[in-house]
């Protein structure tokens, strides 16, 4: 094997094993968000916001685009920003509550070039609510990674509505209060 035969295939190797660890990344994010939080050893919510913030670099962006999500998810830049994004997501005070959130990603695309690459996913979740209300959201993803000091991060998280549907009341009659997943 030549020099240039073994830098290419050193290179096809970090490509793979990049996009593996990128996937990983999005799959734990997604984990992270989902209600009740399947975690273990189990995190209050403060806890989990902290796991999800560690996901993503110093001047990553959080951010929702579109017609529908620019008003309703709006834009955070920084980690200091992005927290506070998810503290008012998961605010104690916010009514009805969020029972259930489960995230379903598909159509996966990612792109390594070096030390960044991008992923498109399209995700869909249910989410039911407090008060009785529950309903069907899907998303278009187009997220941004760089790889820093051998580790890849979030650079940008970005999030446009492809469709809300309400559900029926009742759509899911049995759920957990908590996850046991992971024990």
């Amino acid at each position: 094997m030549t020099d240039n035969q073994l830098a290419a295939l050193e290179q096809r190797i970090d490509v793979l094993e990049s996009e593996a660890q990128i996937r990983k990344i999005q799959a734990r994010y997604m984990f992270l968000c989902d209600t009740p939080c399947p975690v273990y050893p189990p995190v209050d919510d403060a806890e989990r916001i902290e796991l999800i913030v560690d996901l993503y670099t110093e001047d990553a962006i959080w951010e929702g685009v579109g017609e529908y999500y620019d008003g309703q998810f709006g834009r955070a830049e920084g980690k200091d920003e992005i927290r506070a994004h998810f503290n008012r997501f998961w605010s104690v005070d916010k009514e009805p509550k969020l029972l259930l959130n489960a995230h379903y990603l598909t159509s996966e695309q990612v792109d390594v070039d070096g030390d960044e690459a991008t992923g498109l996913w399209i995700h869909m979740q249910p989410w039911l609510f407090s008060d009785g209300t529950a309903l069907l959201r899907s998303s278009r993803l187009n997220n941004a990674f760089r790889r820093e000091n051998g580790q890849w991060k979030i650079i940008r998280t970005r999030t446009e509505n492809v469709f809300v549907a309400p559900l029926p009341e009742g759509f899911a009659e049995a759920f957990p209060h908590s996850s046991v997943l992971m024990k």
